[in-house]
Parts: structure tokens; C-alpha cells; sequence
């Protein structure tokens, strides 16, 4: 069964930039977006420092947020990357097919990725993803470089939001709308 310890926090810095903007995002009436949680069962817990050091998930995660944009269905997955080189093992099969599965019902889904040496995020739709990912099924590359990267949105602070990504929806509904 799948443990969890301290390296589970890597991407609690974006997520919590992501979840205040949600906050402005639903006071605003503009998006109403939830972070999923995953249930976890604490097995070792410090009680000093009064913080869970060993846990085990109860069941597998689909992504880390879900909700909706002005009527549209959203999900997506935050993800850090300290490097230029995004490893596919920090995405699973799981969270995969549900992405797939939730852009066949007419939903958007991608990944908001904050490279920290960078420090810059991106919004990487699904589609873009999804090649990497069959790339590295297919016996390919188990990750992709920041460069290989054809369509991605940057997220820049702007307006009093701090990650600014329906900006980025946008962008990627305009495109997909001149390709039909």
C-alpha cells in the first residue's frame, strides 16, 4: 500500500498561492474551485512537533482540484519542479485516466506547474501532457525538459491574484476554438 512521509509536501508552496486565488476566484463569483482531499491514515505521528510523519493513502487520489469556470468543468493537478526536467512519475496512470476521462465529458483538464528554479508557472493543458506521457508508455523518455514543452500558458501574478490561471483557460479555449 502506497505510504506517504514528508516528501508529500513538495507542492504545498503552489498550493497554497492556488487555493488563495481560488478564495478571490469564488468571492469574485468568477470560478468556484475545491482542492480534493485524500483521505490518509497517519501510522507514525510526532507528537512533539505534533505532525503526521508516516501515513498510508486510503485510496488513490484523482487530481487536486475540481469545480468550475463561468459553467465550464475544470480539474487539474499542481505540480513543483526544482529542475527543467519534469519526471512523468510525479503523474499516475490513475490521475491519467481520469483527466481522459473528464475531457470526454467536455471538461478541461491540465497541470499547473511551478518550475522553482525558474520561478515561473505554466498551465500545461491535458493534450500537451498526454503526449509526453504515451511518449513514455511507448518505452520513450519517462519525462519531458521545460523546452520540449510546444503549448503551455505562463501564469504571471497580475491584478491582485497570486496564480492567475483562468487567464491561461482562456488562452487555451481561444486556441482550441480557431483549430475547430
Amino acid at each position: 500500500m502506497p505510504t506517504w512521509n514528508s516528501r508529500g509536501l513538495r507542492g504545498s508552496v503552489l498550493e497554497d498561492l492556488i487555493n488563495r486565488t481560488n478564495e478571490q476566484y469564488r468571492e469574485k463569483g468568477l470560478a468556484l474551485i475545491q482542492k480534493v482531499p485524500t483521505p490518509i491514515t497517519p501510522i507514525r505521528i510526532d507528537k512533539e512537533h505534533r505532525h503526521i510523519t508516516l501515513a498510508y493513502f486510503e485510496q488513490k487520489s484523482t487530481v487536486d482540484y475540481i469545480g468550475a469556470v463561468q459553467g465550464i468543468p475544470v480539474c487539474f493537478d499542481a505540480k513543483e519542479c526544482a529542475s527543467d526536467t519534469f519526471a512523468l512519475q510525479n503523474i499516475h496512470a490513475h490521475q491519467v485516466a481520469f483527466m481522459e476521462e473528464f475531457e470526454h465529458q467536455g471538461g478541461i483538464s491540465f497541470l499547473l506547474i511551478f518550475y522553482t528554479g525558474r520561478n515561473e508557472i505554466i498551465y500545461l493543458p491535458y493534450r500537451e501532457m498526454r503526449k509526453f506521457w504515451d511518449r513514455g508508455a511507448a518505452g520513450g523518455r519517462k519525462s519531458f525538459r521545460f523546452d520540449e514543452i510546444r503549448v503551455c500558458y505562463p501564469v504571471k501574478q497580475h491584478g491582485g491574484f497570486l496564480v492567475p490561471y483562468l487567464d491561461a483557460i482562456q488562452q487555451d479555449l481561444d486556441e482550441q476554438d480557431t483549430r475547430d
